[in-house]
């Protein structure tokens, strides 16, 4: 008699497995990428509006050690333009995936060791010193990272499917930011010595377990099809970032000013309101944690939706009419905040970051990519949004602190916000529409061509 685990060995072998489509898979990979990466460089942000002022900076003042906080918060997006130049040109040249594996294992390291810093207490200003070389360290990875995700999903998404598949990338940092806010409302209700002694270390040290779950997801993931074609024709000599700079210089500065009022905005919303509101609204730091998780949450539903809309309309269209949006919206919205209201306060945030944000942030991802062909695209995607992170981000919690200092009030921050979505409009009305990124590979004759 046959044996019946043979039996059903041979049975298996014999049945076809339907394997994952290698778009789904890319998508699959670019999104949890995004996510781990999220939450590892957003918990340093809320860190650092909880934590790192009495930490490591103890011998200032309390504005100016929430100033120094938020200074080496910055230092972390002021990095990232490098890392896009860095992965930006190995991302052109060697092709999208081992880039986005060095990024991710180099993330992990840099959050795991933040989680195991002295502080100043035990080193004195080294613990300082140590805190902003490792931010510099993930500004790097997620520099190069972001460009990277993003153009994984892009590059593989059907021609009419460039908004929905670039934008579900994007739900990565909404998640991230998710788990790291979630991870540190429960920890703020540790009694207050032990979250400053220990408490607050846990989510960079539970990193180690995000990094992993993200190399298994990564390992089975092919190059883009839009890079595979590129490579079977003749490379440019030119350094990808020469040539971006030579030939590509206003589709690069468009991105940069189409960036630039979504990511200032996130910023005030995600690191400074959490000062801010907890310190002279006189709200608990939970309940305004609690509205930040609320708007990611909003986020993680909204981002799709607002991809496959992109697409039905129009993405360079949509994006038009998001930034004019966050114009005219933010104004009211950070007066809602600033009413001393509560249930104001949620709702502001909500709205902000749940429906007003993913209006640019959603289809951002196929309009940029569509602005540079294929042996540029890694470089010019990831700098034009690095730079404009470094610009609005991360100047964003210490412009906002220096203008409440002076005016009291968040809405000098408001104008400031508005002023950039504006600039955002118009810059989005000078860049090319969206075709499908996938069928832009130059052909061998005109690799050099100026191509915009």
């Amino acid at each position: 008699m046959n044996d019946p685990l043979s039996a059903l060995d041979g049975l298996a072998a014999a049945t076809p497995r339907r394997a994952l489509p290698p778009r789904y898979k890319a998508v699959l990979s670019a999104t949890a990428g995004s996510i781990i990466e999220g939450f590892d460089f957003i918990a340093y942000g809320t860190a650092a509006a909880l934590v790192f002022n009495r930490q490591f900076f103890p011998n200032l003042d309390p504005t100016s050690a929430t100033l120094a906080s938020f200074g080496a918060f910055a230092t972390g997006l002021f990095a990232r333009p490098l890392g896009a130049v860095l992965f930006g040109h190995f991302g052109d040249r060697l092709g999208r995936k081992s880039m986005l594996t060095l990024s991710l294992f180099l993330m992990g390291f840099s959050t795991i060791a933040i989680g195991l810093i002295p502080n100043y207490a035990q080193i004195g200003a080294w613990s300082a010193v140590l805190l902003v070389a490792l931010r510099i360290l993930q500004g790097v990875a997620l520099g190069g990272e972001m460009g990277g995700a993003v153009l994984m999903a892009v590059e593989h998404a059907p021609a009419s499917r460039a908004g929905l598949f670039g934008s579900l990338p994007q739900i990565g940092p909404p998640i991230g930011l998710l788990l790291s806010t979630l991870a540190f409302s429960l920890l703020t209700r540790l009694p207050e010595p032990a979250f400053q002694s220990w408490g607050w270390r846990v989510p960079f040290l539970a990193s180690v377990v995000l990094v992993l779950l993200g190399a298994f997801v990564r390992r089975s993931v092919g190059e883009t099809p839009a890079f595979e074609k590129a490579a079977r024709v003749q490379k440019s000599a030119d350094v990808p970032l020469w040539q971006l700079l030579a030939r590509h210089k206003k589709a690069l500065l468009l991105a940069i000013g189409a960036k630039l009022p979504e990511v200032t905005l996130y910023y005030v919303l995600t690191v400074f309101l959490v000062s801010y509101a907890s310190t002279r609204l006189g709200f608990s730091r939970n309940a305004v944690l609690q509205a930040v998780m609320l708007g990611a949450a909003i986020q993680i539903v909204t981002l799709p939706l607002i991809g496959y809309l992109a697409d039905r309309v129009g993405v360079r269209r949509f994006y038009l009419g998001g930034a004019v949006v966050m114009a005219l919206c933010v104004v009211p919205l950070l007066r809602w905040i600033d009413s001393g209201s509560l249930v104001a306060l949620q709702v502001a945030v909500a709205i902000a970051l749940g429906l007003n944000y993913p209006l640019l942030f959603g289809p951002q991802s196929a309009l940029f990519a569509a602005q540079f062909p294929v042996a540029v695209r890694f470089s010019g995607i990831s700098i034009g949004i690095q730079f404009a992170a470094a610009i609005g981000g991360g100047l964003a919690p210490i412009v906002a602190t220096a203008l409440v200092t002076r005016f009291h009030s968040l809405q000098p921050i408001a104008l400031y916000v508005g002023a950039l979505a504006a600039l955002a409009a118009l810059c989005t009305r000078l860049m090319k529409n969206v075709p499908s990124v996938q069928t832009q590979t130059p052909p061998p004759t005109s690799l050099n061509s100026q191509g915009e």
